[in-house]
């Protein structure tokens, strides 16, 4: 299914959205890592300068806007669509991959084309296995992304153990801990690096703009205007 008509799960969060929003500014929640320049870039093509991030030495986690008119919070990928849930900020550039791992109760408004990579079943080159049917019943499959690999195995009626891991799932197969893992996979060095290879594909995943529900029905600080504005940014960069 092409990832651009994939269907976000319905939120899994109990949080209730407060009915009133008191905001001095528009707030921005802006990912760490690869997503951050091409988002800065962005938003600097509408008017709004949060570049002060990119420079060498910075260690502030919140900046203000020279035009003063708004604000960035400097956050993890992961915690993007946290910071928008709780309404700590209205506007974020978050992965796909979060928003299928999380369903966060935000508005899911643009895919912004950038930061492409995507979720994969990897297993040892050396390994018989060359799709994920072909994986042993009740086998261990380690990934970061817990709902999405049970879901996807749940789909295929294959009973697997999920192993839950923070960090560096490639050891999982080379340690024997796991048959396969479910990460994100960009270039596949990584994979490549370590005896790895792709088996299947999940979903394709981009950078998206979310938003807080509330404040993007009740217009608030006026961020229809800043969405349109991007969107006639991406509109203009492909024509």
């Amino acid at each position: 299914m092409p990832f651009d008509r994939e269907k976000i799960d319905q939120p899994r969060s109990n949080i209730e959205i407060p009915l009133i929003i008191l905001i001095d500014m528009l707030t921005v929640a802006l990912p760490k890592g690869a997503l951050l320049k091409d988002s800065i870039r962005l938003f600097k093509a509408i008017g709004l300068d949060f570049s002060a991030f990119l420079e060498s030495g910075n260690r502030q986690l919140q900046i203000t806007d020279p035009t003063n008119t708004a604000k960035a919070l400097l956050v993890r990928n992961s915690d993007v669509s946290v910071y928008v849930e709780y309404g700590q900020a209205q506007l974020g550039i978050v992965g796909y991959d979060v928003l299928k791992e999380k369903a966060p109760n935000v508005a899911h408004l643009i895919d912004l084309g950038f930061g492409q990579c995507r979720m994969s079943v990897a297993v040892k080159a050396s390994s018989p296995y060359r799709s994920s049917l072909e994986l042993p019943l009740h086998g261990r499959v380690a990934s970061k992304f817990v709902h999405c690999a049970r879901e996807y195995f749940e789909n295929l009626d294959l009973p697997v153990e999920i192993v839950p891991l923070s960090g560096s799932v490639e050891l999982g197969p080379i340690t024997g801990m796991s048959e396969a893992i479910v990460d994100l996979v960009a270039t596949g060095n990584t994979l490549r690096e370590n005896g790895l290879i792709e088996i299947d594909v999940l979903f394709h995943s981009t950078a998206r703009l979310i938003a807080h529900p509330l404040s993007y029905r009740l217009d608030t600080d006026n961020i229809s205007q800043h969405i349109e504005q991007i969107r006639n940014q991406l509109t203009a960069s492909i024509v």
